[in-house]
């Protein structure tokens, strides 16, 4: 997919936007941030250096479909803010997808969990997104 010519500031700021008050569910609900790397996201080894974070932390990599899955689609009983809130997660893959290559998700961490949904932006190379927590016992 040809990716759109936004800045990464613009876009930064259009997935801000579109995420306010928007929280991604798990046992503890947080929510989502524009998130920009400090440097090379394209492995969890690159994650971890460019996040500094040690290189024993587990990183598990997962698509953006498998990630929101729960939230674009959720069952009837999760009530109507649920289902409302389906149509705003589906306008910010869209955002993702439709800004950014190379589209990813770490998970680092297990049982509090930091989630990175980021891609690559296609005119200046920097790695973004967003940045949410889960949290999984």
């Amino acid at each position: 997919m040809q990716a759109d010519s936004a800045s990464p500031e613009e876009l930064l700021a259009s997935l801000g936007e579109a995420a306010q008050h928007l929280l991604f569910p798990s046992e503890s609900d947080h929510p989502l941030e524009p998130f920009r790397s400090r440097g090379d996201a394209s492995s969890p080894a690159a994650l971890r250096a460019a996040e500094g974070l040690a290189a024993e932390t587990p990183v598990e990599v997962t698509t953006l479909d498998d990630f929101l899955a729960p939230v674009l689609d959720p069952p009837a009983e999760a009530g109507e803010a649920a289902q409302a809130d389906a149509g705003r997660y589906q306008e910010l893959a869209e955002l993702l997808e439709r800004h950014l290559t190379d589209l990813r998700v770490y998970r680092v961490g297990r049982v509090d969990i930091d989630a990175y949904v980021v891609g690559r932006h296609p005119s200046s190379g920097a790695w973004l997104g967003l940045k949410t927590r889960v949290v999984e016992t």
